[in-house]
């Protein structure tokens, strides 16, 4: 038997309605002025951003990374910006015990080639000792380059959870921006590409029209077992270390690809 859209036994929960073309261009036009409007409001904010006054910090501090303990100006890598993620770190822990949030974050940003390009150098720093650290990068497969900054002050060291911005003027360091709250999203495209879509991220807070599909605790898609189940029990840990060499148990390969 063959279906169609209206058949209430294949319609989706709480789906968008069916409209016609010209009706939903409407619709989108409608939006799209408001879209063009938050794309300005948020150029001005970051115009206002480039223009916040900085703070001078010691750039001979000392984080640890794979050669050992180095400057925190040898980051830049010679270049005059730094953008950095610091990363929680929870001691002792094994790698699906860290924190999901961190490592979803840090997984969209694989690599810095284009920042690179544009002049701008990056780092992932974290309060974990470094022996822990160093095979936590190995198991993840990241390019990027980490630090230990374990027990050193703000602005290197600190909260972790953030994004912060530094300059380089010769041998001196200077705080320029740091990111609080939600601001650590434009790092995670993910967030974006869910935004567009009719169902969203699925969260309880989002503003969702009435049938829709209940939304479940922040970024509760974060941490899944082996089958893509969303869970924070034992056998769950970040969805990116699922893709990791030895992660994925041999006999639930097949069936998880059905869930993704």
């Amino acid at each position: 038997m063959t279906t169609t859209p209206e058949d209430p036994t294949t319609a989706l929960s709480g789906r968008p309605a069916v409209v016609d073309l010209a009706t939903w261009q409407a619709a989108r036009d409608e939006l799209l002025v408001r879209e063009k409007a938050h794309t300005h409001e948020g150029d001005a904010i970051a115009a206002a951003r480039r223009r916040l006054p900085m703070v001078e910090f010691d750039g001979t501090v000392e984080v640890v990374g794979p050669d050992g303990p180095v400057p925190f100006l040898d980051l830049f890598q010679g270049r005059d910006e730094l953008v950095v993620y610091k990363h929680m770190w929870y001691d002792g822990a094994p790698h699906q015990g860290q924190c999901e949030g961190c490592t979803t974050a840090a997984w969209h940003l694989k690599d810095a080639v284009y920042l690179n390009a544009r002049g701008v150098s990056f780092a992932v720093l974290t309060t974990g000792a470094w022996d822990e650290v160093a095979s936590y990068v190995e198991f993840m497969g990241y390019t990027q380059p980490w630090y230990s900054v374990r027990d050193l002050d703000e602005p290197v060291g600190g909260e972790m959870g953030y994004l912060a911005c530094f300059l380089r003027d010769g041998d001196r360091a200077f705080l320029t921006y740091s990111t609080t709250g939600r601001g650590i999203e434009p790092a995670n495209g993910s967030f974006g590409l869910l935004d567009m879509t009719p169902y969203g991220r699925g969260e309880a807070w989002e503003d969702n029209p009435e049938g829709r599909p209940k939304g479940d605790q922040p970024c509760w898609y974060w941490r899944t077992d082996a089958d893509g189940n969303a869970t924070w029990g034992p056998t769950s840990r970040p969805v990116p270390q699922w893709t990791r060499p030895g992660a994925t148990p041999v006999e639930t390969l097949g069936r998880r690809g059905h869930h993704h």
